[in-house]
């Protein structure tokens, strides 16, 4: 969040699988309001159309565990706010449907006037609570790096 603060910077989350973990995590240090615009917790495919603008046809069912939803859910929340980069996360944090894979994670972190990153994470059955804590590192990873490159 310092690094934010310093080069003047806001940020914005849109989660699901962490269920507002990381806009917890980020306004836990003193200072954050000045780094931290707003987060965006869209668990249900609904929520993920009405706050982030997403259609139903990339929301439906568990077709919302893809590259291109946590693209559209990071760019929803450049739209929806204030902030300059929009991290967003969406995955199976613990057992999904027979054709679903427990523990994949997908990650997207946007910023205005810059291509978005992709990342897809491979987590496998560790459970729900681990699953959720290695995103938040990846995640802090993707904003890190982010912050690496604006400098």
């Amino acid at each position: 969040m310092k690094q934010l603060c310093a080069q003047d910077l806001m940020v914005a989350t849109a989660e699901s699988c962490t269920g507002g973990m990381l806009a917890a995590l980020l306004t836990d240090v003193a200072g954050a309001g000045h780094g931290f615009d707003r987060g965006f917790v869209t668990y249900d495919p609904r929520s993920k159309q009405d706050l982030l603008g997403l259609t139903p046809e990339m929301t439906e069912r568990n077709q919302a565990v893809t590259a291109a939803v946590a693209h559209a859910m990071a760019e929803g929340a450049l739209q929806n706010s204030n902030a300059d980069i929009a991290l967003a996360v969406t995955g199976f944090a613990g057992p999904a449907g027979p054709d679903n894979e427990e523990g994949l994670v997908h990650f997207a972190c946007a910023r205005r006037g810059a291509p978005a990153v992709l990342r897809e994470e491979h987590f496998g059955a560790i459970g729900r609570g681990p699953v959720r804590i290695a995103a938040l590192r990846v995640l802090l990873d993707m904003l890190e790096q982010s912050l690496e490159k604006a400098k």
